[in-house]
């Protein structure tokens, strides 16, 4: 699997932001979940509606990772969170991977 972050057309990534504001411990555990997730291991996965999907990482808080799947081989990385911000972290989600295949159909 490809891993790639969806960037807003600012320029910034919200997963990159979330994942560098983390403790060391916390970037170490959910780092080894993304890795997983390259190597295809979705044991931990679950669909959130509308082509987003959850990756949950038993551990501290209840650490979150939302990604999209474009075709079979290409992951975009959009966002994580913790178990208490759940629901408005899927929102979130949800409205980044719509903003990502718009832009991605809009610009060929």
């Amino acid at each position: 699997m490809e891993l790639h972050y969806y960037v807003r057309s600012d320029g910034r990534s919200p997963f990159q932001d979330w994942f560098a504001a983390l403790e060391v411990g916390a970037r170490a555990r959910v780092a080894t979940a993304i890795v997983r997730l390259g190597q295809g291991n979705t044991s931990n996965v679950e669909s959130i509606g509308g082509g987003v999907f959850e990756y949950r990482v038993h551990s501290g808080p209840g650490y979150r990772v939302y990604f999209g799947r474009d075709g079979t081989a290409l992951i975009i990385l959009l966002s994580g969170g913790t178990k208490n911000r759940q629901q408005r972290d899927i929102e979130a989600a949800h409205k980044m991977w719509r903003d990502y295949k718009l832009r991605k159909r809009t610009s060929f």
